[in-house]
């Protein structure tokens, strides 16, 4: 299924224009009966209900690993972005000879990730709002004794695209480790894990990948597995989480020993049905419907678009001016956009039509000067 007038129909039925793909997901056609399944071998089969959870997990875990060309035992589930975030810095931090690692991010990045960082122990820096971080110079400037390197791949606030293979190899060259935050492109950004210099993902699938909240992850490169021994453990960071001997554990010998204890099913239910859902698009014809999207709000308000014009560096996020009165005039006439710093954030989908598109356009060219 590639054709334009068959994506809308992926997509749960709803009223108006939805253009809030960057904050939640509208979620895909099938979800509850996916998320029903897993309540029905909890309703009919109790007793035996671990492996048919486990099995709705790994199939996650497989549908998650063949969207970004990696191993799926380089896959592990969290609950979300910190969780995982939190778990990396956490075992990264004794690896590190210095007392207090120095941690280097953005101040555009999401909050969460500021808010985890400064509370792991690291000395944080920031690339600061004035600077440009979408070129690698500016990091290579910043990273001089440099334990790790947050990158963000999209700017929520600002629509931008980092070039994340390239400040990957600069933080490479400089001896520090490197951590993508994917939460603002996973499912509109191609990834691919098998070309890509970064040492971890963390990512989400609430957005984008229309698969609710609860449903997170990390990836971590084979390379990096061995040297992580997570603090914030539990049964299913164990090699045999079946085993039940209180006075042996052994650290899962793949990705999965950053889990932790008793997991979350059914998020990843409705989580691994949407990506199997999208998947059938490709990531790349979600690209390319989003894209040409934003080429017609650019063209239709020109400067009023405050994101990046540039095609390479710009998101899936069109920022227009505007103000938090503008988001309750246009939900009034049955479009869906929020407010940030920067303006308001349009994000279409692939159920996003043409007419959604012109009725968008027309409420925003009417606004009271």
């Amino acid at each position: 299924m590639t054709e334009p007038d068959q994506f809308a129909k992926l997509f749960a039925d709803r009223e108006g224009t939805y253009l809030l793909s960057h904050s939640v997901g509208l979620a895909v056609h099938g979800t509850r009966e996916a998320v029903g399944g897993a309540l029905d071998i909890w309703e009919h089969d109790t007793a035996a209900v671990w492996p048919q959870w486990l099995g709705i997990i790994n199939g996650f875990r497989t549908s998650l690993a063949d969207l970004l060309g990696a191993d799926v035992s380089s896959i592990c589930p969290q609950s979300n972005v910190s969780s995982g975030l939190t778990k990396i810095l956490g075992a990264l931090r004794k690896t590190f000879d210095a007392q207090q690692p120095v941690v280097l991010l953005t101040e555009d990045a999401f909050p969460s990730v500021g808010y985890v960082c400064q509370h792991a122990g690291y000395d944080v820096r920031f690339i600061g709002v004035d600077e440009d971080a979408l070129d690698p110079a500016t990091w290579q400037r910043h990273l001089a004794h440099v334990d790790v390197a947050i990158v963000t791949q999209v700017h929520s606030n600002t629509g931008e695209l980092l070039p994340v293979d390239a400040i990957a190899e600069v933080a490479r060259a400089a001896g520090a480790l490197s951590i993508v935050d994917t939460a603002q492109s996973v499912g509109v950004i191609p990834i691919d894990v098998s070309t890509m210099r970064a040492d971890f993902l963390v990512g989400s699938c609430v957005k984008w990948l229309s698969g609710g909240p609860g449903a997170g992850w990390l990836w971590a490169h084979p390379n990096m597995v061995d040297r992580c021994e997570p603090d914030d453990v539990g049964w299913f960071s164990h090699d045999d989480p079946f085993e039940f001997d209180i006075h042996e554990f052994r650290y899962a010998g793949d990705a999965l020993r950053f889990w932790g204890g008793t997991p979350t099913v059914l998020p990843y239910a409705a989580a691994r049905h949407s990506i199997d859902v999208l998947a059938k698009v490709g990531v790349t014809a979600i690209r390319d419907h989003n894209q040409h999207q934003i080429d017609v709000l650019i063209a239709a308000l020109g400067h009023l678009v405050v994101s990046p014009h540039d095609p390479l560096v710009r998101s899936g996020t069109c920022i227009v001016t505007g103000t938090d009165n503008d988001v309750a005039r246009l939900a009034a006439g049955g479009i869906f956009v929020d407010a940030r710093r920067g303006g308001l954030r349009l994000s279409p989908h692939l159920h996003t039509t043409a007419d959604d598109l012109e009725h968008t356009i027309a409420e925003l060219r009417s606004r009271p000067a």
